[in-house]
């Protein structure tokens, strides 16, 4: 990933191969993990997540390096919208989930799945949320999406439910 132009550049073997455990210069590796945070490990409540100004219950949040600040982006059929977030309702949300101070900057994000009346929350890699951004970007339909897309947005998160960790800090390939 160039974290300067939050892009994603490759994901090869090879080129994992050639950053090993080790950033490059400008670029950083993301890992290969998925983690489902468990009320032991994470919990927000529904005023907090009102808190976060998020218009709808599909986010996911990161830490940018080269903005020294917390990034939340939802999917949209126009792509990755960045949202305003109110700074201090984060810090509240990390103070009292220690799990988000743990995360890498720029490669890993706090995925929430609020739809549906789930309350599903991930530590997962940062190609995994361009992942369903992608999918909601190419599939909506008209205003609401369409049940095609919104059967694909429960398939993404039921695979990543089952491919995650249940222990909310192991890692998956």
């Amino acid at each position: 990933m160039e974290t300067s132009k939050r892009q994603l550049l490759c994901c090869c073997q090879a080129c994992a191969v050639l950053f090993g455990n080790h950033d490059v210069g400008k670029y950083r590796l993301i890992p290969r993990r998925s983690a489902r945070l468990l009320g032991s490990v994470f919990l927000m409540t529904d005023a907090q997540w009102d808190a976060l100004l998020i218009p709808i219950n599909i986010a996911f949040f990161f830490k940018s390096s080269s903005e020294s600040r917390v990034i939340a982006l939802y999917p949209s059929p126009a792509g990755a919208t960045e949202s305003l977030l109110d700074l201090a309702a984060w810090e509240e949300l990390e103070a009292d989930n220690p799990v988000l101070a743990e995360m890498e900057p720029d490669v890993e994000a706090l995925l929430v799945n609020r739809a549906d009346g789930a309350r599903d929350y991930y530590r997962v890699s940062i190609d995994q949320c361009y992942a369903l951004v992608g999918l909601i970007r190419a599939r909506w339909r008209g205003l609401s999406g369409g049940s095609e897309t919104w059967d694909a947005i429960r398939e993404f998160f039921a695979g990543l439910k089952t491919g995650a960790s249940a222990s909310g800090m192991g890692c998956h390939a």
